[in-house]
């Protein structure tokens, strides 16, 4: 355990997880919670639904760029000052969208949003592994990621119920939420780079941490099957307007339907990787659970195939792939980070950059193109396993029986 770690009591240590998991819930909600809006939206800004669809595409390429600065960032100036900077302008983007006139005003803020909102989720992952080591990481990282998985299951239902009030209310949400993170996180979590350990922050130096951590292709590797088998599920996410409101019928507020199922499974395969920390090897857990996506996937697709559209036949396969999926991320994420443990921050920014990478290339290409029946979305979901599958068994962290 580090030496800021020895002085966190346990209470004061399960606050400091609560913190850091409000901080990573950050990308989720501003994700999820105006999904139910989309065709008030489009209405009251006289845009399509395709327009509206891309402000998620508008969001999520600048949070996967801004996420390759964050972590070098709070690498030079400390964990805490990045979050400030961060979540400070996250609060005037949302602001900003809430007021925008039209389509256009709206995408310059989401993509504000994206350029900022990413500083609590990637400096949340980098101050986990500078907080503890080993099973313990591996709980902690489990546990934040319980929490994390709560917020597409509330956003949703937040956003519906707001949606009665108007559009706007969501945006007035979440520029409140980031506030109340933000003072959170000045007033409860520690400083765990230290001036003394700060790296000089440039352009060239930036560069030649991501040349050291890429030209790793164990972490590449690790980054991909991470990226990759949460694209898995986060198609339906994205794709959730069209999946939810066209394919399966539900109103807005029914939404929850969906999240709340899906992050059950999320919420179940975190605890399970909680529970089996310092227990089973890493090798043998993450066999088990691609063995059970796998299954999961081919299910799916042939209820798909074979079925009409239902929602419990629609809706319980994804939810099922969630628990390998909960299982492995966090065995994944830890196995990334302690492969640079001098730049944590920059890998923390290398991993949240491949994995945004992943969903941005969904929001802005797959989606559109496999959204219009069930089929074409499972089929989505199979093709992001398979990368996480091919990626994942090319890794030591697979291989190495002794792990």
């Amino acid at each position: 355990m580090s030496n800021v770690s020895k002085n966190i009591t346990i209470s004061s240590q399960n606050l400091v997880v609560l913190v850091l998991a409000a901080l990573a819930a950050l990308a989720p909600f501003a994700i999820d919670t105006y999904l139910p809006a989309f065709h008030a939206m489009a209405a009251n800004l006289n845009a399509s639904d395709v327009h509206i669809q891309q402000s998620l595409a508008v969001y999520l390429l600048p949070y996967a760029i801004m996420t390759l600065w964050h972590g070098a960032i709070s690498d030079a100036i400390g964990r805490i000052t990045t979050i400030r900077w961060g979540l400070g302008i996250f609060v005037l983007a949302s602001i900003g969208c809430a007021l925008a006139p039209n389509v256009e005003t709206l995408w310059f803020f989401r993509a504000l949003q994206g350029a900022s909102g990413g500083a609590g989720n990637t400096v949340a992952r980098a101050m986990v592994r500078d907080l503890f080591e080993g099973p313990q990481a591996q709980r902690v990282m489990a546990t934040v990621q319980m929490l994390f998985g709560l917020a597409p299951a509330v956003a949703p239902i937040i956003g519906g119920f707001l949606l009665g009030f108007h559009w706007q209310a969501i945006f007035i949400f979440l520029a409140l939420y980031a506030a109340v993170s933000l003072w959170a996180a000045v007033k409860y979590l520690p400083e765990t780079m230290p001036p003394e350990k700060r790296i000089p922050l440039s352009t060239k130096s930036v560069l030649h941490s991501y040349k050291i951590i890429f030209s790793d292709m164990e972490f590449a590797k690790l980054s991909i099957a991470l990226g990759a088998v949460f694209a898995a599920f986060f198609v339906y996410v994205l794709a959730s307007p069209q999946f939810l409101g066209k394919l399966l019928g539900f109103t807005p507020q029914q939404y929850g339907y969906f999240f709340v199922s899906t992050v059950t499974g999320m919420v179940i395969g975190s605890y399970l990787s909680k529970r089996a920390a310092g227990k089973y090897a890493a090798r043998k857990m993450l066999r088990v659970a691609y063995t059970w996506m796998f299954a999961i996937v081919s299910l799916n697709l042939f209820i798909c195939y074979l079925f009409p559209v239902k929602p419990i036949f629609n809706i319980l396969p994804v939810a099922l792939f969630n628990i390998g999926m909960g299982l492995v991320m966090p065995i994944i994420s830890i196995a990334a980070l302690d492969r640079h443990p001098k730049i944590r921050g920059t890998a923390a920014s290398g991993q949240a950059f491949v994995q945004m990478l992943f969903s941005t290339v969904s929001a802005g290409i797959i989606v559109p193109l496999v959204w219009s029946g069930v089929f074409g979305l499972a089929s989505a979901m199979l093709g992001f396993w398979l990368i996480s599958a091919l990626a994942i068994q090319q890794t030591r962290l697979w291989r190495n029986s002794k792990i």
